[in-house]
């Protein structure tokens, strides 16, 4: 393996919010965080060094894309999503929450309905109401260890509560669901039998383990291109959050334009330099790399399923299809979410993501990112177990 993912990084005053900010949102500053989604591990040696030139440069001015950004880009996605996309669909934003929040200004009044399905990434249900539209929550039903869309509940809200858009999170972050072809159908017929559209969250795609297959989707039927918007972005699978470049395609030109006209409304126009380049290198140089990655982020997975079976068996693991982040069942050590949190916090000296903040059916859940060194999440693991095994000290 030519790249380190097991080197400590002390990430510490860099400014960077998973380390530097315990005490400003209320944990003690002895936590290990396992929270927010961004990786421990350095970047693709192809991204830094790009990145150089550009500080060696020293000039920071006005920056647009030309033509090899999209062909970066749109190579990626007709490699490995089989997606031919359009150099007009193509619209820049600073991060796809952003994106997110510009399409349902475009698309919605106040007071209409905008429907998402939790347990999920919680800016969503915040960009809805800060936005004055109404929460439509279908929820997801876990059966069997797997979440499963409740397609009955789904129509009905659609129908009844005056429904104008659908945030679909694919591949789902928290509960980490690929959404077939077939789930992706039902969604889409349903959607154009009731005039909705859809946003279509897609910034996991990347991560995928050995059996599952991510359908972008507009994809999945020809029909699906005049109701979608597809966020994309290279923060999540190359850790350049902070750089804040998302790329958002929109083919139908009606929604493009409205979408365009709020981005000039708010006064977006060009984007980051470094992470428009960032993303450039990381689209054209960053797939060896990539795949080295989720070899060892497929052995955590194991690592951590391994190790709660046999040393915390209270919790369960719900088993991921995509993402790197896992979605924990801690219901069974019968705590409620004030006990869970200090169980987790002041006991296990842990920052995980509390599960009720992805909705009220995300309560006794627990989230943990799993892109950090093992060693780190092995440590991280050690705690939660001494933790649990204290309750009944």
């Amino acid at each position: 393996m030519p790249y380190n993912f097991d080197e400590i990084i002390d990430r510490k005053n860099s400014d960077c919010l998973k380390y530097d900010f315990t005490v400003e949102r209320g944990k003690p500053e002895d936590v290990l965080p396992l929270w927010v989604a961004d990786m421990d591990f350095r970047t693709a040696p192809c991204i830094t060094e790009r990145m150089k030139k550009d500080v060696e440069l020293g000039i920071f001015g006005y920056t647009n894309h030309k033509d090899r950004y999209f062909q970066a880009v749109a190579n990626w996605y007709q490699a490995y999503f089989d997606w031919t996309v359009q150099k007009d669909w193509l619209l820049k934003t600073p991060g796809v929450v952003f994106a997110i929040a510009m399409a349902i200004q475009a698309l919605t009044k106040e007071g209409e309905g905008v429907l998402i399905q939790q347990p999920v990434y919680y800016p969503f249900a915040a960009v809805i109401r800060d936005n004055n539209r109404k929460l439509v929550n279908s929820p997801l039903v876990l059966k069997d260890g797997r979440y499963e869309m409740d397609f009955e509940d789904l129509e009905i809200k659609i129908k009844n509560e005056n429904v104008k858009l659908f945030l679909l999170c694919s591949p789902h972050n928290p509960v980490g669901r690929v959404w077939t072809k077939e789930e992706l159908v039902r969604v889409g017929e349903l959607c154009l039998k009731y005039d909705v559209k859809i946003v279509s969250d897609e910034i996991h795609s990347d991560f995928v383990y050995p059996g599952y297959k991510h359908s972008i989707f507009s994809t999945v039927d020809e029909r699906f291109k005049d109701i979608s918007i597809i966020c994309t972005a290279p923060s999540k699978t190359f850790n350049l959050a902070g750089l804040q470049v998302s790329n958002i395609f929109i083919p139908n030109p009606v929604i493009r334009k409205a979408f365009q006209k709020r981005l000039n409304a708010v006064g977006y126009c060009e984007p980051n330099m470094l992470g428009m380049h960032a993303c450039q290198a990381a689209y054209e140089g960053g797939r060896e790399w990539l795949e080295e990655l989720k070899v060892y982020l497929k052995e955590n997975l194991d690592f951590a399923r391994d190790f709660l079976e046999k040393r915390i068996p209270q919790i369960k693991l719900i088993e991921p299809e995509g993402t790197y982040l896992i979605w924990l069942d801690c219901r069974a050590l019968g705590l409620s979410e004030a006990e869970l949190e200090n169980l987790i916090v002041q006991k296990a000296k842990l920052w995980l993501d509390a599960g009720k903040m992805f909705g009220a059916t995300g309560a006794g859940f627990e989230r943990i990112n799993l892109t950090c060194p093992r060693s780190v999440l092995q440590e991280a693991l050690e705690r939660l177990e001494k933790a649990v095994a204290a309750l009944t000290a």
